[in-house]
C-alpha cells in the first residue's frame, strides 16, 4: 500500500508538529503552503527543525496547480479560527478530491454557527466523495473525554466546563479572535457585540454567514449531538480580560499596556429538552509568567464527577489529535462531518496504513 500523501496548509507554529507527526506515522508530505513571504521557498525540514525534506513551501495561490500535480490524499489546514476564513482553501482542496482536516475551531461543529457555508461545503464534499473534518484539542478534552464520563453517569443535571490557554502558543489569527491587543471600547464594539443579541438577530447573522461564535458555541453543538440532547436555548457572553501590568506579546509584536485587552472569557450556556444544562467557557489570553493552561470539567448528577487537567500541552495535543484522526478521515463517509459522527479517536501505534 502506498503511503498516505499529505499537504500542509499554513506553515506557522502548529505545522512544525503536524508535519513531523505525519512523517513519524508513515505519511508522506508532498506539498506545503502559506502566505507569509518569510516562509515561502523554505524547505519544510527547516520549519520542523529537521534535515531538509526536499519540499519547499509555496504560496497559497499555487494551491490548485500543485494539488492537481501531486494528488494528495489529505490536506491539513492549520490557519484560521473561523469557517469563512478557510472556506476558499477548503473548496479548492475538495474540488481536487482531497480530504480536509483542520484545526479551525468553528469547523468542529460548523452547522450550528455558519449553516449556509457548512451546507455548501457539505454538498461539494459529497459530490467529490471526500470528507471535511474539524478536530484538535477540543475533540478529546472538550468532547470525547467528557462524553465518556457521561457514559458512566446515571443521571446528569449539568455539564460545566472551563478551559484556559495561552493565545501566544497558536499564532496571530487566534490571538485576534480573542480580542488581544484591542482597547475595551474596541472589544465591546466588535467581539462583544453579540452579547445582548436576540435569537432573531443572531439567526439573521447566521443566515448571512456573519455570526462569530466563541469556540465553546460549537462545542455545545457537538456535545448535544454526541449525547443525543436537543438544545432549547443557547447564548454566549464574551468578557474581556484586561491587562493589569505591562505585558509583551511576541505573537502580536506588541506591548500590551495597562488597561488593554489581552484576551477574553467566552461563556456559552445552553438549555436542553432533556433538562441538562451546558455551561462551558474557554479563556484565551496572553499569559503572565504565573499563568498556565488548565482544563476543568464537572458532570453534575448521580454521581457528580470532576476531571481536572493541569498544564495540558494544548498545542501538541491538538496536533497529535489531528494526525491520529487521518485514517478515520480517509475512511469516513463523504461530507462535512464532525467527530461526533465518528468513532472515538485512537492512537496510531506505528503507521497510518495499518488502520486503512
Amino acid at each position: 500500500m502506498e503511503k498516505v500523501k499529505v499537504v500542509q496548509i499554513g506553515c506557522g507554529k502548529m505545522s512544525k508538529f503536524t508535519m513531523r507527526f505525519v512523517l513519524e506515522k508513515g505519511g508522506l508530505i508532498v506539498g506545503a503552503f502559506d502566505v507569509n513571504e518569510d516562509l515561502i521557498g523554505k524547505d519544510i525540514g527547516e520549519v520542523m527543525g529537521l534535515e531538509n525534506e526536499g519540499i519547499v513551501i509555496s504560496h497559497i495561490n499555487k494551491l490548485d496547480e500543485i494539488l492537481k500535480e501531486v494528488k494528495p490524499d489529505v490536506a491539513i489546514v492549520t490557519t484560521m479560527s473561523f469557517l469563512n476564513d478557510i472556506s476558499d482553501v477548503v473548496r479548492i482542496c475538495v474540488s481536487n478530491k482531497v480530504n480536509v482536516i483542520t484545526t479551525c475551531e468553528e469547523a468542529f461543529f460548523a452547522e450550528n454557527s455558519n449553516p449556509v457555508v457548512f451546507r455548501n461545503l457539505d454538498t461539494l464534499a459529497k459530490a467529490n466523495e471526500v470528507t471535511i473534518l474539524g478536530c484538535g484539542y477540543q475533540d478529546i478534552f472538550w468532547g470525547n473525554m467528557i462524553t465518556s464520563i457521561c457514559a458512566s453517569t446515571n443521571k446528569i443535571t449539568k455539564i460545566k466546563g472551563s478551559s484556559s490557554y495561552n493565545v501566544e502558543d497558536y499564532g496571530i489569527a487566534l490571538a485576534k479572535a480573542h480580542g488581544a491587543g484591542l482597547t475595551p471600547k474596541e472589544f465591546d464594539e466588535t467581539i462583544a457585540i453579540t452579547n445582548e443579541m436576540t435569537e432573531e438577530e443572531r439567526n439573521k447573522l447566521m443566515a448571512d454567514s456573519q455570526f462569530f461564535p466563541s469556540y465553546m458555541w460549537n462545542v455545545a453543538g457537538w456535545l448535544a449531538k454526541k449525547l443525543n440532547l436537543h438544545i432549547n436555548t443557547i447564548n454566549q457572553r464574551c468578557i474581556p480580560v484586561i491587562t493589569e501590568k505591562e505585558l509583551e506579546s511576541k505573537t502580536l509584536n506588541l506591548t500590551l499596556s495597562e488597561g488593554m485587552v489581552r484576551g477574553m472569557r467566552a461563556v456559552v450556556t445552553a438549555t436542553t429538552k432533556e433538562n441538562i444544562i451546558l455551561e462551558i467557557e474557554c479563556i484565551g489570553k496572553v499569559y503572565t509568567k504565573e499563568e498556565e493552561d488548565i482544563n476543568d470539567w464537572t458532570i453534575f448528577g448521580e454521581p457528580t464527577t470532576n476531571v481536572l487537567n493541569t498544564k495540558p500541552d494544548t498545542v501538541l495535543l491538538t496536533c497529535a489529535d489531528i494526525v491520529n484522526r487521518i485514517p478515520a478521515l480517509i475512511k469516513a463517509k463523504s461530507g462535512f462531518l464532525s467527530t461526533a459522527d465518528l468513532n472515538e479517536p485512537v492512537y496510531i501505534v506505528n503507521s497510518f496504513n495499518e488502520y486503512l
